[in-house]
């Protein structure tokens, strides 16, 4: 057995829009402490979209999935935004397949409303005529894969059934046994520090951390903070 086989597995999951490839700075700063497994859920990045792909519960069967082929459960998890909410889904639902948990940007409160608001953001069109930069980068991001405009429209049908039926009420959080730290940004604009508090009160076995001048997208998280925090906490 090589020196590198003793590494703990990690699997680190990226958020809505997202795919493996974002989390690949964070994949290199934690390469010499764990083995590490980046997963792309269906229909983003390079895979295929299934008929059923655009629910939560199927990101959650993904990230299951991967544990189960590479045979690492219990598995050590980062999900950031989205990527977060799956990771707990699946430490809820099969707790036999995750071991800890380190969340950024989950948002956990969900309602009809809020699922509506935000996922009104995200039209296609909309996107290609006020932010062109933006939907050039995800036609790029997920070209191999089911292509943006169904990612768009697919994160917005994930979003309407978290709004019909959240999956991680705080009676949910309430019997996650698994150690769990969760972050947010001090100025993320998505999630408020008032609804990761709230999280983290509801789960029995948490840390919350606040991370400073930080926004929402990953792409403005310093990956040396996010990397320290992931070893500290699952590294134990």
């Amino acid at each position: 057995m090589t020196a590198s086989d003793l590494r703990p597995p990690l699997v680190l999951l990226h958020g809505a829009l997202g795919a493996a490839e974002q989390l690949q700075p964070l994949a290199e700063l934690l390469a010499a402490h764990f083995r590490v497994l980046p997963l792309d859920f269906a229909g983003h990045g390079a895979r295929p979209a299934a008929p059923d792909s655009w629910r939560l519960t199927h990101f959650a069967d993904n990230l299951a999935e991967l544990i189960m082929a590479e045979n690492v459960a219990p598995a050590r998890v980062f999900g950031y935004s989205m990527g977060g909410y799956a990771a707990l889904t699946l430490a809820a639902r099969r707790p036999e397949l995750v071991e800890a948990v380190v969340t950024l940007g989950t948002k956990f409160f969900w309602d009809e409303a809020t699922a509506a608001r935000e996922a009104a953001r995200l039209d296609p069109a909309t996107i290609q005529a006020k932010v062109p930069a933006f939907a050039a980068a995800l036609a790029e991001r997920h070209a191999a894969g089911a292509g943006w405009e169904a990612v768009v429209r697919g994160t917005a049908d994930v979003l309407h059934g978290l709004g019909r039926e959240p999956l991680l009420t705080p009676e949910v959080l309430a019997g996650i046994r698994q150690p769990v730290r969760i972050l947010v940004g001090d100025r993320d604009n998505t999630v408020s520090i008032e609804e990761t508090a709230a999280a983290f009160r509801a789960l029995p076995i948490a840390e919350l951390g606040v991370l400073p001048n930080t926004q929402h997208p990953l792409e403005r998280v310093d990956p040396t903070t996010l990397a320290l925090h992931c070893q500290a906490f699952l590294g134990r």
